[in-house]
């Protein structure tokens, strides 16, 4: 499920950059493939929940992954969510001089490569550096924000592609915010405390 999702994210992009039809068809299609991937391991782990009642670190283990299996389905929806604008942007002019949505893809990206990589190696350090990048996403996109809005006030023109690029950038945001969701999970996992809402335990 984690590689369908990786896939989907990057295809997205990849679709919105390069006007590829071809890579935004293959994201709506493998959407319903991660949707049946999620009920089936919801069903698995509820099963060992209730007739192997595990205890401690396996029931750790079980409740991350179904906190896990939850973001994943969403960050799939959102990679559908970009390909949805860029199929809108298809055949309009991009505006890459004004932002560079490939840059915040590629940090979004490497989040979730690392966050999944955490999990499948127990790595609770990892997982905390991808906390760490979280902020610098945001700021990415208040750039991108900031930018695009200037961008359309001088130019009326632009606001129907400035709309959707904002769209895509809230949606890269909210990818990072599940990485983070499930870094927060993979450190609960390993270590048996929670860092979510505290900054400082972060740290």
């Amino acid at each position: 499920m984690s590689g369908l999702v990786e896939s989907a994210i990057y295809r997205s992009v990849l679709a919105l950059v390069e006007k590829d039809r071809e890579q935004a068809n293959l994201v709506l299609q493998n959407e319903s493939r991660i949707n049946q991937i999620e009920i089936e391991i919801d069903d698995q782990a509820t099963r060992l929940l209730a007739l192997d009642q595990p205890v401690a670190t396996d029931l750790r283990l079980i409740t991350a992954i179904i906190k896990i299996n939850s973001n994943l389905e969403r960050m799939g929806d959102l990679a559908v969510n970009i390909v949805e604008r860029a199929l809108s942007l298809m055949h309009e002019p991009m505006l890459n001089s004004v932002v560079d949505i490939s840059h915040m893809a590629n940090l979004v990206e490497s989040m979730v490569g690392k966050v999944l990589d955490s999990f499948v190696h127990k790595d609770s350090e990892q997982a905390r550096s991808v906390l760490l990048s979280d902020d610098a996403i945001d700021e990415t996109r208040d750039s991108i924000y900031r930018k695009l809005v200037s961008y359309m006030q001088h130019d009326p023109r632009s606001v129907p592609q400035g709309i959707d690029l904002i769209f895509v950038a809230r949606s890269l945001e909210r990818v990072a915010d599940h990485a983070t969701n499930i870094a927060e999970d993979v450190v609960f996992l390993v270590e048996g405390v929670d860092v979510r809402h505290h900054a400082e335990v972060r740290k």
